[in-house]
């Protein structure tokens, strides 16, 4: 007598089962992949977003004096996207005349930021001499809002890639629609 148990035969409905099991699995998984994962968001992709798209300037009355004492003031752009922008202030009201564009002309690298010519006021490309207009005019154009509070707050989502121009109000708010 061997002391070895013999063993027995698999029956075949079992492996059946077995190998269906693990073919549903992984056909369960693949769909989840194909179809629900991507139905969970709108467009099909995940888009991640970190910070916030508006940038409070501070008081419209101090920055307003700021401008017009020492220039357009410069916000450079902390996220590495390339994105510094001018924020411009023009006229004797603090509640409007806000503008707020891109520091340098479409397709011009970094180190051809716009120049603030104080004498013309003006605005000069140190890489081609080319000026731009106080405000803007031609440039990448960003929505500007003064608060009912009196803070100066820029829209950084605005951005379409187009040039804007402004329209204004008598309001204490003033947004920045199309610049042509």
């Amino acid at each position: 007598m061997s002391p070895v148990k013999p063993t027995k035969a698999r029956n075949p409905r079992s492996m059946v089962l077995a190998i269906g099991g693990v073919v549903l699995g992984l056909v369960l998984v693949l769909l989840l992949f194909v179809l629900a994962i991507p139905s969970l968001t709108e467009s099909g992709k995940v888009e991640v977003k970190l910070g916030v798209d508006t940038f409070n300037a501070g008081s419209a009355e101090s920055r307003a004096r700021n401008i017009t004492r020492d220039g357009p003031f410069l916000l450079g752009d902390v996220a590495g996207r390339q994105r510094d922008i001018y924020l411009q202030h023009l006229g004797d009201d603090p509640a409007i005349g806000w503008f707020a564009f891109d520091a340098r002309q479409v397709g011009q690298p970094r180190d051809c930021t716009l120049e603030w010519q104080s004498d013309s006021q003006q605005f000069r490309n140190p890489c081609n001499g080319s000026t731009v207009p106080a405000d803007g005019t031609g440039l990448i154009a960003y929505t500007v809002t003064v608060t009912d509070d009196g803070n100066v707050v820029v829209d950084l989502g605005t951005d379409d890639g187009s040039t804007t121009s402004t329209s204004s109000t008598t309001t204490s708010t003033i947004t920045v629609t199309s610049r042509g």
